[in-house]
């Protein structure tokens, strides 16, 4: 399942906020001594994006993709910090190594939010019209 799911873009409650940042915290002094520490970074980024810190959110999940270029989840994730910063040239490129590597959940695409810009780009629509030639089932 990709990170960032729908239930986790509600608005967050002050002490929700100070906790993720304590998180962040955290977790950013573990990523210093373990760079490549894949389940660490995945939440790390993740919270990133929880948080609205978009471009450290790319840059972990750029990370990720170095680290992971086989991981479907991973790219998937990519696509979605590259729209979320408006990058959607990239985010096309990303979904679509995603896409080539077995991420098949066409109903979380069309819904997950942190796609909204680049559902709105004429290769969104072209890639989405593909898989569902291919006879891809929503999950």
């Amino acid at each position: 399942m990709p990170k960032k799911p729908n239930n986790l873009r509600k608005r967050l409650t002050r002490q929700e906020l100070r906790d993720l940042d304590l998180e962040i915290k955290f977790l950013e002094g573990i990523a210093r001594r373990d760079p490549c520490y894949v389940d660490l970074l995945k939440i790390l980024g993740d919270d990133y994006t929880r948080r609205g810190r978009h471009e450290e959110g790319l840059r972990i999940d750029e990370r990720l993709a170095r680290i992971c270029p086989e991981d479907a989840i991973v790219h998937y994730n990519l696509a979605c910090s590259y729209s979320l910063t408006n990058q959607l040239e990239q985010a096309v490129s990303a979904l679509e190594t995603a896409i080539s590597l077995g991420y098949r959940n066409l109903d979380h695409m069309a819904k997950d939010p942190d796609l909204e810009n680049l559902r709105k780009h004429s290769a969104y629509k072209k890639l989405r019209a593909k898989m569902r030639r291919k006879n891809v089932q929503a999950s």
